[in-house]
Formats: structure tokens, C-alpha cells, sequence
């Protein structure tokens, strides 16, 4: 799911060039909405009193996180836009001290501040051909603007790993909560983007949500891809593998996302990142990997001595009550 993630930074670039990014965006969840409600229907209308409140949450921080990251896609590189989005792994222990009190780690705040680090090469390097963007009403350069409208991003989707985490081990404890919890995660966010759809058309009139005629191909097969594997496919199985596989093995998979964005930007739109940028990108990836490596590391250790001492403990009571005297 990562490498999928990583490679619709380019697909949703190059839709919303053509494709209204609030109509897209409706039209994507949507989709995914109406998929997982036809497969999850029983579950969604079994659980749907302790799970509605907490997926219309989950579904906020997930209606944030995609409107900046698809409005930032359209002001800066896929592979930027993917290194930055990157972030919401580094942020996630952050918010979990503020939101829930827990202390962070040495690694995690050493991983932060390499990915401020990171952060600030980016933004100084010089965006690609030219700032543009003067005389337009913009202050900052196009890849700038993107470049902070993205990190917004990077912001809601820590929120979003951060609410996820704490709702689904509370109240998603089988395959069918958790396909419901997806399913209204997923339908919230729908509802907010048709909801500003809604709002845009009545203020603006319908040329701000209605796509262009003809309709290529291409927005049509994104909308299709990114709705059922980007979007329903992609929540479902992350959200059911992380019952198997720790959070923070899970962060460090993650962590390869932005590596794919770039990849699939440099394959497929010729991007290319200058030597600031590349060394930004580098500082983001290793603070990534500072911040959650050891944690996973001490995490494997606590489970394999946890393992071992179920493995010998129900002898031990034994032998003590056989012959209480010996040493």
C-alpha cells in the first residue's frame, strides 16, 4: 500500500491539473464510500452506534489531510509533495505527547528535528524553472506555497494515524469493526467534499465544480484507481494489517512512501530534484527512520521476552510449590 501511495502523487497530479480538485476529490471518496458500504453493510449497521462519532472524527482529519496535499499537488512536485507528506510520520509521537500526554523519545525528538532540518532545505532550494507567480496576487513562490500547503497535509494525516490508533484498538477488535470504522472514516470525508462542492457552486455557480468537456481518459482512470485501491482498498488493509504488525513497523513501511513518490515522479513526469532539494528529501527520510527505528527495535524486544516468559511461567509456579524450601 505504500508503494501504491507513493505512486498516486503523480496519478492525482496530473488529474487535477484538468479536473476540478474539489469534484475529484468528492467523486474519489465517494466511491470508495459506496464499495466498502457494500461489502461492510451488516457491520456498519450493527456497529454504527460506538463507531459512527468516532469514524466522523477520523474522517475530519482525513478531509483535511486530502484537500491540502491535493490543492498543494497542483504548486509543487509529486516527489516534493510525497517527502513532505513523509512528515506525518515524524509528527505522530509529537501529537501523541501533546494530545495524550506521552513523553516522546530521545529518537523521536532527534528524528523531528532532522525532518525540520529537511524541511528547510526544501524550502530554500530554488522551485524549478522560475518562481512565476508575480503579478498574480501569490506572495511566495508556486513550489513554496505548495510546499507549506502540503505540509498542512502532513499535519492532518498525523492526526488522523494518532485518532485512527486510539479508536480502532478501543472499539474495532474484529474484521467487521474494522471494515466499519473504514467505512464511515471513508464516508465522512465524502460528505465534507461533496458538502464544499455544494457550497462552492452555489457561491461561484457550477463552472467551479463541473470538470471541462471532453473528459479524458486520464481523470476518469484516477478517479476509478485512486477510489477503489488508493482509497477503500488501501484504508481497509492498513487499517486491518496494523492488528497484526506494530504501529511503529508500520510507520517505518510508511516511511518508503515518499522514496516511491519520487521514484514514480522522476519515471513518469521527468522531475528532477536539485542538490538542496535531494539533501532536504535525504534529512527527511533518516529523521523518519531515527524517529521510530530504535522504538521498533525495543518493541521486538519486549514482545520476544514477553514470548519467553509465557513459554516457561506456568512451570516456574510449579517447581516453587513442589519444593518451597529450595533456593
Amino acid at each position: 500500500m505504500s508503494l501504491l501511495w507513493g505512486s498516486t502523487f503523480v496519478i492525482v497530479k496530473q488529474a487535477v491539473a484538468e479536473f476540478p480538485t474539489m469534484t475529484f476529490l468528492a467523486l474519489r471518496f465517494t466511491l470508495a464510500a459506496l464499495c466498502l458500504a457494500a461489502v461492510f453493510w451488516r457491520d456498519v449497521r450493527a456497529n454504527w452506534r460506538h463507531l459512527a462519532a468516532p469514524g466522523l472524527l477520523v474522517g475530519a482529519c482525513l478531509w483535511g489531510g486530502y484537500i491540502f496535499q491535493t490543492f498543494g499537488l497542483r504548486l509543487t512536485q509529486a516527489s516534493r509533495a510525497g517527502f513532505i507528506t513523509g512528515l506525518s510520520v515524524v509528527l505522530v509521537p509529537v501529537l501523541s505527547s501533546v494530545l495524550f500526554r506521552q513523553r516522546p523519545s530521545r529518537q523521536a525528538v532527534g528524528g523531528t528535528a532532522l525532518a525540520l532540518l529537511g524541511m528547510g532545505l526544501l524550502f530554500l532550494a530554488p522551485p524549478p524553472g522560475g518562481t512565476g507567480a508575480s503579478g498574480e496576487g501569490v506572495l511566495l513562490p508556486p513550489t513554496t506555497t505548495g510546499d507549506l500547503l502540503v505540509l498542512a497535509c502532513a499535519l492532518f494525516f498525523a492526526l488522523h494515524i494518532v485518532t485512527l490508533g486510539r479508536f480502532s484498538a478501543a472499539g474495532a477488535r474484529s474484521f467487521g469493526q474494522t471494515g466499519a470504522l473504514a467505512t464511515f472514516q471513508v464516508a465522512a470525508a465524502a460528505v465534507g467534499y461533496a458538502g464544499v462542492c455544494l457550497a462552492s457552486c452555489l457561491l461561484t455557480g457550477p463552472d467551479a465544480v463541473l470538470p471541462p468537456a471532453p473528459l479524458s481518459r486520464l481523470p476518469t482512470g484516477a478517479i476509478i484507481l485512486t477510489g477503489l485501491l488508493g482509497t477503500a482498498a488501501a484504508f481497509l488493509v492498513q487499517t486491518t494489517a496494523q492488528r497484526y504488525t506494530p504501529p511503529t513497523h508500520t510507520a517505518l513501511i510508511l516511511a518508503t512512501e515518499p522514496v516511491f513518490a519520487a521514484l514514480f515522479g522522476w519515471l513518469v513526469l521527468g522531475e528532477r530534484l536539485g542538490l538542496w532539494a535531494q539533501l532536504g528529501c535525504l534529512a527527511i527520510l533518516v529523521g523518519m527512520i531515527v524517529a521510530e527505528l530504535p522504538a521498533a527495535a525495543a518493541r521486538t524486544t519486549t514482545g520476544r521476552q514477553e514470548e519467553a516468559g509465557a513459554s516457561v511461567g506456568p512451570s516456574r509456579p510449579e517447581s516453587r510449590d513442589a519444593s518451597p524450601g529450595a533456593p
